[in-house]
């Protein structure tokens, strides 16, 4: 199976035109900072918006906000972008033979040659090391669970050779901030924080169903299993029921925090932020093709701003 060549300057084919990578970045660091996928914004977002979510729904939770909190925010800022990038890592080293095979994932830095193997573990290594140096300024329970949340980034990568719902594990691995988060706060785990984290899962079987959806036909001659394999033609009906298990957790999330608050207009708040992320899920369903393979990467792109939304909303109710 052959696809289109790496482009000569090393750019990766799924990459945002024009991004600070390719365009400013120093020559020499360009292709560990494409393994990282610091090229492609959106994933450290997918990341980051789940933390935020966790930190302000725990404030939300025991009415308690201070300095600390601000360096929680930014500290999640700064992990997820090392942390994403060091799960990039570590799924390209273990995904390299396959992504040789993928037209999309095969001008990416290791099978294209830009980076070695030994290379790319040295580049894991030190994106790990500077992120658990954040990690550290946190509580005691938060660095546990901050330990505990790398055994599902490493077991991700496999997931698609034994499951077909690599998705799930993606899911746990990626929206494991929102439990950190709460932690780092409050000191301990809340259901609150367990319903956040379940919903922050649904919404990411949402949207990487729906980018899965671009590599079907190659990840169906190399074996790669996926959601969007399984479901075929029946995926619009399987991201409705994701968008409905979204809302209802984070409602019930939200709920919890804030049921015994008092205040009317906290509890509007906090529940019209599930509804208003229904509704920008729901829209893009709308606009959902599996053939379109531009247009499934524009979705998907688009749930940055899908986890936005119920954090302004969230925000808001601080003030209240």
């Amino acid at each position: 199976m052959q696809g289109k060549a790496p482009t000569p300057d090393g750019q990766v084919a799924d990459a945002v035109k024009g991004n600070w990578v390719d365009t400013y970045a120093p020559e020499w660091s360009r292709p560990y900072l494409r393994l990282s996928r610091a090229d492609r914004p959106i994933g450290t977002w997918l990341l980051l918006i789940p933390c935020w979510w966790g930190l302000v729904l725990a404030m939300l939770w025991d009415g308690q906000a201070g300095w600390h909190d601000l360096w929680i925010a930014v500290g999640c800022a700064f992990g997820s972008w090392l942390m994403r990038g060091a799960g990039c890592t570590w799924n390209d080293i273990t995904d390299r033979e396959f992504d040789a095979q993928v037209e999309r994932t095969r001008s990416r830095p290791i099978p294209s040659g830009q980076v070695s193997v030994k290379g790319a573990l040295a580049w894991m290594g030190l994106q790990v090391l500077l992120g658990a140096l954040i990690l550290l300024s946190f509580n005691q329970a938060a660095i546990a669970m901050g330990i505990l949340a790398l055994l599902p980034v490493a077991i991700y990568p496999f997931a698609k050779r034994f499951t077909w719902w690599p998705q799930m594990f993606l899911g746990i691995a990626l929206n494991w901030g929102a439990l950190l988060a709460w932690v780092a706060h409050t000191g301990s785990l809340h259901w609150a924080a367990v319903l956040l984290y379940l919903a922050g899962i649904a919404w990411t079987l949402f949207y990487d169903t729906i980018y899965a959806h671009q590599d079907t036909e190659d990840d169906a001659l190399i074996g790669v299993k996926s959601t969007a394999r399984l479901f075929n033609t029946e995926t619009p009906k399987w991201l409705r029921r994701f968008i409905v298990a979204t809302v209802a957790l984070m409602a019930f999330a939200v709920l919890s925090a804030v049921q015994n608050d008092g205040s009317p207009l906290k509890l509007a708040l906090t529940l019209a932020a599930p509804w208003a992320m229904g509704w920008h899920m729901t829209w893009q369903l709308r606009s959902f093709d599996a053939e379109n393979t531009d247009g499934l990467l524009r979705i998907f792109r688009l749930n940055r701003d899908t986890g936005l939304i119920p954090l302004i909303f969230l925000i808001a109710a601080l003030f209240v």
